[in-house]
C-alpha cells in the first residue's frame, strides 16, 4: 500500500499527551461496561454515520477522486462492520471465559479454582489507510474492533482525506458521548509527528496500522523497540498471486482471464487484495483477446496526485525489468484517469528477478508469468514472501493442487479456490492477514469477528472470591455468557 505525506497541521505534542491521558482515564470505565452496552454504543455510531451519509460522501468525493457509488458502498460496509462487531461482543464468546472448579483428585496434585477470561489491553493507536477513507479509516475496522474489545481509540488520520476524517471523528465522538461512553473513549490526531508520539507514548498499549511497508516497518521497529514493547498490528502489502493449472486453463481460459482483468483493475488497482501476478501455462495467451479485455475496463483516477506519481514510478521500474514485456499498454487520460496496464514474463524470469517482479505495485497493473511445467507453480509458491491471499484456479483432481495448496497455506492468510481475492467479506470465518511482509502479526486478522482478539489479553484468577471476580467469571454468570466449565462448553443462555 502507499501513503501520502501532504502538508497538514500537526497535532501539538502536548495535545497528543492530553488526548492519551483522557484515554487512560476512560479505559477502566469503558472496559468494565457490559459487552451489550458497548454493542449498543457501536450501533449508535453506525446510525449516526448513516444519518450523515450525504455530507460524508460529498466530502470524500472532493478529497479522494473515488466515485459516489464506490464511496456509498464503502460507507455501508463501515456501518455494517460496526453492527457486526456489536453482535460479536453481545454474543460473548469473544471473552473466552473458562472455569476449572477445584478438584482434589486432579493429577498430579489437587487443582485449585481457576478462572480465565480475556481483558482489554488499554488505549490503542490506530493509523488510517489511504485507499479506504471509510472502511479502513476513522470509523473503520481497526477502530471498531478495538472499541468492541473495550479499548479507547486514538486515531491518527490519513492526510489524503483529512477533512472527511475530521468530520467522521466529530460524529464518532458525538455518538459515543450521547450514548453514554466516558469522555476520552475516542479521539483523532493529525500529522506524522503526532503519529510517532502515539507509538512511543508509554500509555499506548497497542498500534493498528494500514499503509506502506516503509512507514509500517519504521513504526513497527519503534513499537517493539520501546522500553516496554507493545503489539503492532501492521498491514503492509501483498501481490496476491493467482495460480492457474493446465486443465483449468484448457477448460475455461476466457472466463479466468476476464475475471482476472476485472479483479486487478477494480478500483484502479488500489485494493490491498488486488491480484498482482497470474501464473498461466505458456503458449495459450491470445494477446489480441486479452488486450480487448483490458481495454474494456473503465479508466479511473487514483486516490490523489501523490499516489498517482508513486504508481507511475513503480510502473516504469517494473515494465523496464529485463524479462518483462508490455502486453496491454495503459495510459493517463487528460482528466488524470488511468487505464490498466498488463505485463508479461516467464516463470524463469520471475524466479531470477523475484525481488523486483514480486514487489507490490499500487495501481491498475498486473503481471502474467507463463510456465512450462506445473511443478513450476510450486517452485514459485515456495519463493513467495508472506501474502494476504493466494488463489488457485484448478480442477478438483489436478495432481499439482494438494501440494500447491499446502505450500500456499504456509505463505498466505486466505486461500481462494476458483474465485478472486478482491472480494473481502466481513464474517466470522474471514482471515485478513498473513506472514510478513503482508502483515507484522500473522496470528491475527484485521477484518471479521476475530479482529477483536488483537486488543485483548488473557488473565487467570486463582482462588479469588466470587464477588471480587469480573462478572464474566462469577458463579451465577450474570452476563449469560457462553463459558467452558470443567472442560464442557455451556451456552450461557438465560433460563426461559
Amino acid at each position: 500500500m502507499t501513503d501520502t505525506d501532504t502538508d497538514l497541521p500537526e497535532t501539538p505534542f502536548l495535545e497528543v499527551s492530553d488526548v492519551v491521558e483522557r484515554a487512560v482515564d476512560a479505559a477502566p470505565r469503558w472496559r468494565t461496561l457490559e459487552p451489550a452496552m458497548r454493542a449498543e454504543m457501536l450501533r449508535a455510531v453506525a446510525d449516526r454515520l448513516e444519518g450523515a451519509d450525504d455530507e460524508l460522501v460529498a466530502l470524500a468525493i472532493t478529497e479522494t477522486h473515488l466515485t459516489e457509488t464506490r464511496l456509498r458502498g464503502e460507507l455501508v460496509r463501515t456501518t455494517f462492520q460496526l453492527r457486526f462487531l456489536a453482535g460479536v461482543i453481545e454474543e460473548g464468546d469473544f471473552l473466552q471465559a473458562c472455569i476449572d472448579t477445584p478438584d482434589e483428585s486432579w493429577p498430579p496434585g489437587a487443582r485449585p479454582d481457576l478462572r480465565r477470561v480475556l481483558r482489554p489491553l488499554g488505549p490503542v493507536a490506530v493509523f488510517a489507510a489511504s485507499n479506504f477513507p471509510f472502511a479502513f479509516s476513522v470509523a473503520g475496522g481497526d477502530s471498531a474492533s478495538a472499541l468492541a474489545a473495550g479499548c479507547p481509540v486514538i486515531m491518527k488520520v490519513h492526510p489524503g482525506h483529512r477533512q472527511l476524517s475530521a468530520r467522521c471523528g466529530e460524529i464518532v465522538c458525538e455518538a459515543l458521548r450521547d450514548a453514554g461512553a466516558p469522555e476520552g473513549t475516542f479521539a483523532v490526531v493529525e500529522g506524522d509527528k503526532a503519529g510517532r508520539a502515539l507509538v512511543t507514548h508509554p500509555d499506548i498499549s497497542a498500534v493498528a496500522f494500514t499503509g506502506s511497508a516503509k512507514v509500517g516497518r519504521m513504526l513497527f521497529d519503534i513499537a517493539v523497540g520501546r522500553l516496554k514493547p507493545i503489539p503492532f498490528y501492521g498491514e503492509l502489502g501483498s501481490v496476491n498471486p493467482v495460480f492457474v493449472t493446465m486443465r483449468a486453463a484448457a477448460a475455461r481460459l476466457d472466463e479466468i482471464l476476464s475475471g482476472y482483468v476485472a479483479s486487478f483493475s477494480l478500483g484502479a488497482g488500489q485494493f490491498c487484495t488486488q491480484p498482482g501476478i497470474l501464473l498461466l501455462p505458456a503458449g495459450i495467451l491470445d494477446r489480441d483477446r486479452i488486450r480487448t479485455m483490458v481495454a474494456s475496463q473503465p479508466s479511473a483516477q487514483l486516490l490523489n496526485d501523490r499516489i498517482d506519481g508513486a504508481y507511475q514510478e513503480s510502473l516504469e521500474a517494473l515494465r523496464h525489468r529485463p524479462t518483462v514485456e508490455v502486453v496491454a499498454e495503459g495510459s493517463r487520460q487528460p482528466d488524470g484517469a488511468r487505464t490498466p496496464t498488463l505485463l508479461r514474463t516467464t516463470v524463469e524470469g520471475l524466479v531470477a528477478d523475484a525481488e523486483h517482479l514480486l514487489a507490490e505495485c499500487f495501481g491498475p497493473v498486473s503481471l502474467i508469468a507463463e510456465y512450462d511445467e506445473e511443478t513450476q507453480l510450486i517452485e514459485v509458491a515456495e519463493i513467495l514472501e508472506g501474502q494476504l491471499t493466494a488463489t488457485v484456479h484448478g480442477e478438483i483432481d489436478d495432481v499439482v493442487v494438494p501440494g500447491l495448496l499446502d505450500t500456499l497455506a504456509e505463505k498466505a492468510g486466505r486461500i481462494i479456490w476458483n474465485g478472486w481475492p478482491t472480494s473481502l467479506a466481513v464474517t466470522w470465518a474471514i482471515q485478513h492477514g498473513g506472514p510478513y511482509p503482508a502483515t507484522t502479526s500473522p496470528l491475527h486478522t484485521s477484518v471479521g469477528a476475530a479482529a477483536v482478539g488483537r486488543f485483548l489479553r488473557p488473565v487467570t484468577y486463582q482462588g479469588v472470591p466470587d464477588h471480587l471476580l469480573p462478572a464474566a467469571l462469577r458463579e451465577e454468570n450474570p452476563l449469560h455468557l457462553p463459558r467452558r466449565v470443567d472442560g464442557r462448553y455451556r451456552s450461557g443462555s438465560p433460563p426461559v
